[in-house]
């Protein structure tokens, strides 16, 4: 988590002085708001000091015109706003700097102490015009919920042509194989004839015996090569490469061992020349194994799984997306069978049509390649947020999440790296109570037993205190002096922020993580012994889920397998 904290003198002095940074930003914007009080202050009193019409007094003039620009950019830059706001800011800093630089030109003898000059004044007024739209407007009518959505769409654009692209990669390659198979078979035939029909030649026999044995290594011989490599998160895979370039065939995941990978390549060589082609529809007994399954390497590394390619056909839903308003005149969307069952809702409803009818063109986008993921009783997942940056949570199983990572990473190995520091320090961190009252008979004695022991085995402390809001928190710090998780969320006493530590204590060594793409289904049991789903996109937010409760955890993945299969080819109706 070190790597991602603001670093230098200046973050360390505003650490000391202020507060801990969440973000550079953060930083390099407080100290641009103070140089600009600085040089007002030091404008006024060179001003003070000089005599007019002088080039000292313009100097006072200068910089008392710079600091409102100044003050104005560094509260823009430590919000911090969209990249729009920072760009149209710095523009409107560089018209101001432009006016005063044009002043510093015309001073004495074009400046006049009444009207100034016109040409400074409209630069000057200008760049402060603009700074305030920056800061004001800018955040106002841009829609990030409309940014996201189309970065999706335009991810979606360049998923489908990749994956178009290697389905006609495979096709080439299955016809390769099948004529060399054809070619194969042809060459045993002949050393069959060979064999049988010459005993009486013997050595004409063995003769065009070898021929045809050597024709049949050439044809063994190949065309392609395996290679082993490592992935971005450090796991050992294979591919296999034609020597025109392409990659005809991958291990589709990580092993845990160079060793393992190369067990696997070596089973594939042996099997894959005489395997038949087998097209497998799903059942639901499957797809629950697939649901339980917790971990990418295969349990036998020597009979690696291989995917295989789906028909090309386009499959025909047998549901409708319904939109609606409900009785608080909000709007929703349904996905009905069309036998009358409602498989799956929106679970949320929203402010007007057009943004049901987003969240139902992401639902119909995403669905068919969501992974299904098993939260029991608890779980991280690591996903990326709409800036880029990754991040961790854990989940509870009724959907709620006991703690967050609290900033992004740059990487997903950054990222798991935070998450395991948290899940290895967890169980043995001490509780320190900032704002126990010692004489409540409670925080003040719980607080000198965990963390007051002075004993410095532990290498991260809970630190629980009240915010500004009047709602406790928590926050797990390791003893750097980094905050490596926080609960992310407020609690309306100190024994329901308590109460969520010792949750975390409990959940956070033995939760699975799990790698969440674009968006995941998450198969659960509520507190009630049903079984639910959910799809919840990367951001966190949950885009649908099934409604009702279900007997067993094989109906709710029956249920899951039915709405993959339905929702992305299902028509919209909107219904009074």
């Amino acid at each position: 988590m070190a790597e991602d904290t603001p670093t230098g003198p200046l973050a360390e002095l505003y650490e000391g002085r202020i507060g801990t940074p969440t973000t550079d930003d953060e930083v390099r914007g407080y100290w641009i708001f103070s140089l600009g009080v600085l040089v007002g202050v030091l404008g006024v009193v060179v001003f003070a000091v000089t005599a007019p019409r002088t080039t000292t007094r313009a100097v006072g003039y200068a910089l008392v015109a710079l600091s409102p620009p100044l003050v104005m950019l560094g509260a823009i830059v430590r919000f911090p706003l969209r990249r729009s706001a920072t760009t149209l800011g710095a523009l409107g800093g560089l018209l101001t700097l432009a006016g005063v630089a044009y002043f510093f030109v015309v001073f004495p003898d074009g400046w006049s102490r009444a009207t100034g000059n016109a040409t400074v004044n409209a630069l000057y007024a200008a760049g402060i015009v603009v700074i305030g739209l920056a800061g004001t407007i800018v955040p106002l009518v841009t829609d990030p919920v409309r940014e996201d959505y189309e970065r999706m769409q335009a991810e979606t654009a360049a998923t489908a042509a990749a994956s178009e692209e290697t389905e006609a990669e495979l096709a080439a390659t299955e016809d390769e194989l099948e004529t060399t198979r054809e070619e194969l078979a042809a060459a045993e035939d002949r050393i069959e004839e060979i064999e049988a029909g010459a005993a009486a030649d013997a050595e004409e026999r063995e003769a065009e015996t070898a021929a045809a044995r050597a024709e049949t290594a050439a044809l063994h011989e190949s065309k392609a090569r395996f290679e082993l490599f490592e992935d971005a998160s450090g796991r050992p895979r294979w591919r296999l490469r034609h020597r025109n370039g392409n990659v005809i065939a991958t291990s589709g995941q990580g092993y845990s061992s160079r060793g393992k990978a190369q067990k696997g390549l070596h089973s594939v060589r042996r099997n894959a020349l005489g395997a038949g082609l087998l097209r497998i529809e799903t059942p639901v007994e499957e797809a629950e194994a697939l649901a339980d399954d917790d971990g990418p390497e295969p349990a036998d590394a020597d009979e690696p799984d291989v995917a295989v390619p789906s028909d090309d056909e386009t499959i025909e839903s047998e549901a409708t997306f319904e939109l609606f308003e409900d009785a608080a005149d909000e709007w929703r969307w349904r996905l009905r069978h069309d036998n009358g069952n409602t498989i799956g809702d929106s679970g949320e409803g929203y402010a007007s049509k057009s943004n049901a009818k987003r969240a139902l063109s992401r639902v119909r986008e995403h669905v068919a390649a969501a992974d299904y993921l098993r939260v029991d009783p608890a779980a991280f997942e690591v996903y990326r947020d709409k800036g880029g940056k990754w991040r961790w949570r854990l989940i509870h199983e009724n959907g709620n999440v006991l703690a967050d990572s609290g900033q992004g990473y740059s990487s997903r190995s950054k990222a798991r790296q935070g998450l395991e520091s948290v899940r290895s320090n967890v169980g043995d961190a001490d509780l320190a109570d900032l704002d126990a009252e010692p004489d409540d008979g409670e925080a003040g004695d719980e607080s000198a037993g965990e963390g007051g022991s002075g004993d410095g085995g532990a290498k991260a402390t809970f630190e629980l205190y009240e915010d500004n809001a009047g709602e406790f928190r928590w926050r797990l710090r390791h003893r750097n002096g980094n905050v490596i998780a926080d609960c992310g969320g407020g609690y309306a006493s100190r024994s329901g922020a308590r109460d969520a530590i010792e949750g975390v204590r409990g959940y956070a060594p033995e939760a699975d993580a799990l790698e969440v793409g674009n968006a995941a289904f998450e198969i659960y049991e509520d507190a009630g012994g049903e079984w639910r789903w959910r799809l919840r996109h990367r951001n966190g937010n949950v885009v649908a889920d099934c409604g009702e409760g279900y007997a067993s955890r094989s109906n709710a993945v029956e249920a899951v397998t039915g709405v993959k299969r339905n929702a992305p080819g299902a028509a919209e109706e909107t219904v009074e």
